[in-house]
């Protein structure tokens, strides 16, 4: 329950002031409104990006303050999902990227297909870690009954660069639209000027993640992607193309694309250095090499087709938990068609036994699974 505001952080201005009676009002939010969103621990270290005006208001929710036990049993299961994404998928396929990438930062020249494993395994370690930290973070949140928003849907299923980042960290996405990229002008002042801003926009957003070339060069290199697609997608308007009816093989072609772009650009993400990325990335073309390496591991491969099969196949969070409202704007995350949801339906999560016994055993599995220090890979940027 909030107090009555007697220290407003933000004054709505005197109505005197303006002429226009339809001004919009700033709200006024008292000290303790204010402590209590920066505060809110579930969102604090890595995520999702919060804005005060996605949460402040469910404070006011009287309900929130009582015992709730499908709020609990919501927030349990997704936490659980989250702590089984990152102990058992990523921290397993981590060990199948990080000893390529520290040999390639000490000069060691990976072959083509140690150089794809790797590739591919911190791709989906990346997904699988910080996904799997969102929804801890989510289901802490529900657990107080604080509906948090999505922040992943489903992004290696992207068939563009501009869907991938409609997808891909979202609340830093919208972040970064509403903060600098609008500021700058968006798309408001001409093809050129979008560009632009396109790609000082993610320039900006590299450097957020870190002060290295490698982050900064993964930005500009997204930026350059995102400016590829925008001018890709206005030929194929001019030609008369109708961009909301798709075949399966334009599908198909802009998935691949897509993916191996992201790939590509982790790789320089991940990297100590560029002169570690370039390494690598001669090793992915095979200017190294074709041959399989002594450290080959079919467990990889295994492990890579398995997470691939479940990051491209299977419901995100949000669609197993979707009739149980998990998350802020959850209904948006829906990936499948009208037949495939039917389909899954009968899968979704329901507060039965069984999925108890389900997320019980995900539970357990990942806490036996914590036979050592774990980190989130978000946290160091």
């Amino acid at each position: 329950m909030r107090l009555k505001p007697f220290f407003p952080l933000l004054p709505a201005p005197c109505p005197l002031s303006y002429p226009n009676d339809n001004f919009l009002r700033l709200p006024t939010y008292n000290f303790l409104d204010y402590c209590l969103f920066v505060t809110f621990f579930p969102q604090l270290i890595a995520g999702p990006i919060v804005h005060h005006k996605d949460i402040i208001f469910q404070f006011d929710n009287k309900h929130i303050y009582r015992y709730n036990p499908e709020n609990i049993a919501i927030g349990i299961t997704i936490f659980s999902i989250g702590l089984f994404k990152k102990v058992v998928f990523a921290d397993t396929i981590a060990v199948y990227a990080t000893p390529t990438f520290n040999a390639a930062s000490q000069g060691i020249a990976p072959t083509f297909i140690s150089a794809w494993i790797a590739a591919l395994a911190y791709t989906l370690q990346l997904y699988f870690d910080f996904s799997g930290y969102s929804d801890m973070a989510i289901g802490i949140a529900r657990m107080f009954g604080i509906k948090l928003p999505i922040n992943f849907n489903s992004p290696y299923k992207a068939i563009s660069i501009i869907n991938f980042w409609r997808r891909w960290h979202i609340t830093l996405s919208n972040f970064l639209r509403d903060y600098l990229y609008i500021p700058l002008g968006g798309s408001r002042q001409g093809k050129l000027r979008r560009n632009f801003n396109l790609l000082i926009t993610m320039l900006l957003g590299g450097i957020w993640h870190g002060a290295g070339w490698t982050f900064v060069f993964w930005g500009g290199l997204h930026g350059i992607y995102l400016i590829i697609n925008h001018q890709w997608r206005s030929l194929r308007k001019s030609l008369g193309h109708d961009l909301n009816n798709t075949n399966w093989l334009d599908r198909g072609f802009g998935w691949l694309l897509t993916f191996i772009a992201v790939v590509i650009s982790w790789v320089i993400f991940r990297a100590e250095s560029m002169n570690s990325a370039f390494i690598l990335l001669q090793g992915m073309i095979g200017l190294n090499g074709i041959s399989i390496s002594e450290s080959f591991s079919y467990q990889s491969v295994f492990w890579i087709i398995s997470l691939l099969i479940i990051a491209l196949f299977t419901p995100n969070t949000q669609e197993w938990m979707t009739s149980y409202n998990p998350a802020l704007n959850h209904s948006q995350a829906s990936n499948y068609s009208a037949d495939n949801l039917h389909l899954w339906k009968r899968l979704q999560w329901r507060p039965n036994p069984v999925w108890a016994m389900i997320t019980a055993s995900m539970t357990v599995i990942a806490l036996l699974k914590l036979t050592k220090v774990s980190e989130f890979l978000y946290f160091q940027f």
